[in-house]
C-alpha cells in the first residue's frame, strides 16, 4: 500500500505527531474538508426555498443521503439518519422504540460496548422494560452468542450489541448474531463506531436493524449517522414538530435538520476510496462500486494487521505487559490495541510517551462497564494504541522506541 499517497489527503498529518489516537478521532480528509467549504462559500443558505442558492443546497443535502445510503449498501436515502454524534443518534432511537414496544418488554444490552449503546437503553427500565446484560466472556474476553442465546426469549425485543470493540479491537460476528437475535423475533442494534474506519460496511448482508457509527472517526467531522431499515422507521413516532408527518424519514428523527454543510462534506469519502482504488489498482478493469471498495478495504486490512502485530509481537517481549483482548491478528481484529503494565497507573505510561510525540491515550473510553469487569478502573484504565491506514510502519517503530525507554 502506498502510504505516501494516501497520507497526502489528510493535512493534519503534516504536523510534527505521530497520531495513534484513531479510535477517539481521526484526521480529516482533504476532500471532506473541500465540500465542507464548498457549502459555505456557495449555498450557506436555508433548504427547501425557491431561488437558486437554496435549490443547490436542498439538493446537495439530498445528495449526501443517497451517497451514505450507497456506501453502507443502504436501500433507501430514507434509511440513513444524520446527526451531531453517536451517542445523540442512539438516544434518539431508544426514545422513539420505547414508546413502539410494549411495556415489559426485554432489552439485551453488552457489558463491553461503548455507554452510548447501553445506557440509552438502561434508562428504559425507569418506562416499565426488562433489561438484561449479555456479558463478556472472562476467559476469551469475546461475546460468545450461546450466552446470548441463553438469554433471548419471547418477550425480547432488542439487542444492542458493538460490531467491534473500541477497548479489546474484536469484531464480533455479525452476520451470525442478528440471525440468532431475528430468531426470536427480535430487533438487532450495532454500534459500529470503532468498526467503520477499518472495513466495508454492508447493511444488506448483515440484515441488521440498526447501524451507527460516527463521521469523525471515519476521516470527517464530528458528525454521525444511523442507519434503520425502512420500514421499520416508518413506523416509529419521530422526535420532530407534531406537523412532520410519520412518512416523513429521516426528517422526523432531526429536530432542528441535519448540519448541511457536514453533510455535504461527508461526499468526499466515497470520493476518497474511488482515488485509492484508481491508484492501487489501475489495472483492475470495469468492477462496480462495491466491488471496487471491497478491494480498497482488503488492502487497507492487509496493511493494518502488519501495524497491528508488529506493535503486539513487541508487546509480548516485555515482561509485565498485558494485552486486554485477542493477542492474534485474524479476521476477528482491528488495529486497536489495549494494554496495562503490571499494576502500573496507565496515565503515567502515557504521559511518557507524550514527550516524544506520539499521541496515544489512557483511561476507559466510555467503556467503563468493561474497565471494571476487568478490574482495571484503579489503575486508570488501559493505554490504548489505535491505528488506521494512514500510520505507516516507521511511526509503529517510532512508538516502540518510546515504550523500550518506560517500560
Amino acid at each position: 500500500m502506498k502510504t505516501d499517497f494516501i497520507r497526502s489527503f489528510f493535512p493534519g498529518l503534516q504536523s510534527e505527531w505521530t497520531f495513534m489516537d484513531n479510535a477517539g478521532g481521526s484526521q480529516i480528509l482533504q476532500p471532506v474538508l473541500d465540500r465542507i467549504l464548498e457549502f459555505y462559500l456557495t449555498s450557506n443558505v436555508q433548504l427547501g426555498a425557491t431561488y437558486q442558492p437554496s435549490v443547490e443546497a436542498t439538493g446537495r443535502v439530498e445528495r449526501s443521503q443517497s451517497v451514505m445510503a450507497r456506501y453502507i449498501n443502504a436501500a433507501s436515502p430514507e434509511e440513513i439518519i444524520m446527526g451531531s454524534s453517536t451517542s445523540l443518534l442512539l438516544r434518539i432511537l431508544a426514545s422513539n422504540l420505547g414508546k413502539w414496544f410494549p411495556r415489559g418488554s426485554e432489552i439485551i444490552v453488552t457489558d463491553c460496548d461503548h455507554e452510548a449503546n447501553i445506557g440509552c437503553w438502561r434508562e428504559l427500565e425507569k418506562s416499565g422494560f426488562n433489561i438484561k446484560t449479555w456479558k463478556t466472556d472472562p476467559v476469551t474476553l469475546m461475546l460468545n452468542p450461546a450466552d446470548l442465546e441463553r438469554l433471548l426469549s419471547r418477550q425480547t425485543r432488542l439487542v444492542a450489541f458493538t460490531h467491534a470493540s473500541n477497548i479489546l479491537g474484536t469484531v464480533n460476528p455479525i452476520r451470525q448474531i442478528v440471525k440468532l437475535i431475528h430468531s426470536c423475533g427480535a430487533l438487532a442494534c450495532a454500534d459500529g463506531v470503532a468498526y467503520a474506519p477499518h472495513r466495508m460496511i454492508d447493511v444488506q448482508d448483515w440484515n441488521v436493524d440498526f447501524y451507527v457509527f460516527s463521521f469523525y472517526k471515519t476521516y470527517g467531522p464530528h458528525y454521525a449517522m444511523l442507519y434503520g431499515k425502512k420500514d421499520i422507521l416508518l413506523g416509529l413516532p419521530g422526535n420532530n414538530h407534531y406537523f412532520i408527518g410519520k412518512d416523513q424519514s429521516p426528517y422526523k428523527f432531526q429536530p432542528g435538520n441535519v448540519n448541511f454543510e457536514f453533510s455535504w462534506g461527508m461526499t468526499g469519502l466515497p470520493d476518497y476510496f474511488d482515488q485509492l482504488f484508481a491508484h492501487h489498482f489501475p489495472e483492475s478493469g470495469e468492477l462496480s462500486g462495491r466491488e471496487r471498495l471491497a478491494k480498497v478495504f482488503g488492502m487497507i486490512q492487509e496493511h493494518e494487521n502488519g501495524l497491528s502485530h508488529r506493535l503486539r509481537t513487541f508487546l509480548r517481549t516485555k515482561p509485565g505487559v498485558r494485552i486486554i483482548g485477542q493477542e492474534t491478528a485474524s479476521e476477528n481484529r482491528v488495529p486497536t490495541i489495549s494494554f496495562v503494565v503490571g499494576q502500573r497507573d496507565s496515565e503515567s505510561i502515557v504521559r511518557e510517551v507524550d514527550k516524544h510525540k506520539i499521541g496515544i491515550r489512557f483511561g476507559d473510553f466510555y467503556a467503563r462497564r468493561l474497565i471494571e469487569a476487568l478490574g482495571l478502573a484503579a489503575q486508570n484504565g488501559v493505554v490504548r494504541v489505535s491505528m488506521v491506514h494512514y500510520n505507516t510502519v516507521d511511526e509503529v517503530d517510532r512508538l516502540i522506541r518510546a515504550l523500550d525507554n518506560i517500560f
